[in-house]
């Protein structure tokens, strides 16, 4: 079987003694974090992701003498964790994570709403997890590079599809496999795997979420996210507006509401801008993007707190999408993204 990384030396012969614990350790590490990320853009959430990874090692170890040597180990960890996944989403309420709520129009002035905690909201990925990974060459028959398909935009797009049509897509157009190595580990004929998968890409189509092939940042993307932290620390909303592209989409989950254009998202910014009395900006990276994790200063205590994750999607040197995970949702994500629970100051 082949799988991201091409052809995988087998974890042993047919007949000979199943792992020992230093070497199931030893393949652990060697493709734990590709896996946790087969798992995000399966689930949308980081946290159930690493729960899943957890989840499938512990199959596999108990699992290690039914192991026959005749695949691939990555293929034979990749068909556990799937499973697990399509268990998971399965079991749960929702079988997707959104960054919009469906149906809902772009809101226009303030913000009412209140956080819909009750609602199961798409979690940013952190580039931290992805270095190993990040030159991974997917197998011939991928549609997608390796990195371009975390980005946020398409983890959302994908989790709009039934669950084995994600898992179909995932396996065929992001990693890879063969037609009929997916039927081998869904189920089901060759032709219904292909049938899944032409109508997951008509889904994905129909939203225009074809990733621009792009494999590293540009020099463009380096200098619009100092601007933009420079618009946050400086106290200056008419200069982070100027970044925004006129068409510009802005998200805030756990907030339903979400704006469209650059007046829409201005006014809206400019209605809470004066609710701290400053910001502290971090650079770190989220979903192969400019992500920013910002840090309010309290007008009562006096005391920066973790405020908001930033998820930037440019275009040139402006900004056609930008999510803003604010609280409850973003402090909760500082951690993950190995940022401290209070900025280091000048």
């Amino acid at each position: 079987m082949t799988d991201a990384s091409g052809p995988t030396r087998p974890l042993g012969r047919p007949g000979q003694p199943a792992l020992d614990r230093l070497a199931f350790e030893r393949l652990s590490v060697a493709h734990r974090r590709a896996l946790k990320l087969h798992c995000y853009r399966m689930m949308g959430s980081l946290n159930e992701a690493d729960d899943l990874v957890q989840e499938t090692f512990l199959k596999a170890w108990r699992a290690r003498s039914q192991f026959d040597g005749r695949g691939s180990a990555r293929g034979w960890l990749y068909s556990i964790a799937t499973n697990s996944c399509l268990n998971a989403i399965k079991a749960r309420a929702s079988t997707r994570r959104i960054l919009e709520q469906p149906g809902r129009p772009p809101s226009e002035g303030r913000a009412t709403g209140g956080p819909a905690i009750e609602l199961t909201w798409l979690e940013p990925y952190p580039d931290a997890e992805l270095p190993d990974i990040a030159d991974d060459r997917p197998g011939p028959e991928a549609r997608y590079e390796a990195r371009e398909a975390v980005r946020l935009a398409f983890v959302a797009a994908i989790q709009l599809l039934p669950p084995r049509q994600r898992a179909t897509l995932l396996l065929c157009d992001v990693l890879g496999w063969s037609a009929i190595e997916t039927a081998q580990l869904l189920g089901g004929s060759t032709a219904s795997i292909n049938s899944a998968l032409q109508r997951a890409r008509a889904t994905l189509g129909g939203r225009q979420v074809r990733p621009p092939q792009r494999s590293r940042p540009s020099a463009d993307e380096g200098v619009l996210l100092e601007r933009y932290m420079r618009a946050w620390q400086a106290d200056n909303l008419n200069g982070l507006v100027e970044l925004l592209k006129e068409d510009a989409v802005y998200h805030m989950p756990p907030w339903r509401e979400w704006y469209f254009g650059r007046p829409a998202i201005g006014a809206f910014l400019g209605s809470v801008w004066g609710n701290f009395a400053g910001y502290r900006a971090v650079a770190v990276g989220a979903n192969t993007q400019p992500a920013v994790g910002v840090y309010a200063l309290g007008r009562q205590d006096s005391k920066w707190r973790p405020h908001s994750l930033h998820v930037i999607e440019p275009t040139g040197d402006r900004i056609a999408v930008l999510t803003i995970y604010v609280p409850p949702l973003g402090p909760s994500l500082f951690a993950a993204f190995g940022l401290p629970p209070e900025p280091s100051l000048p």
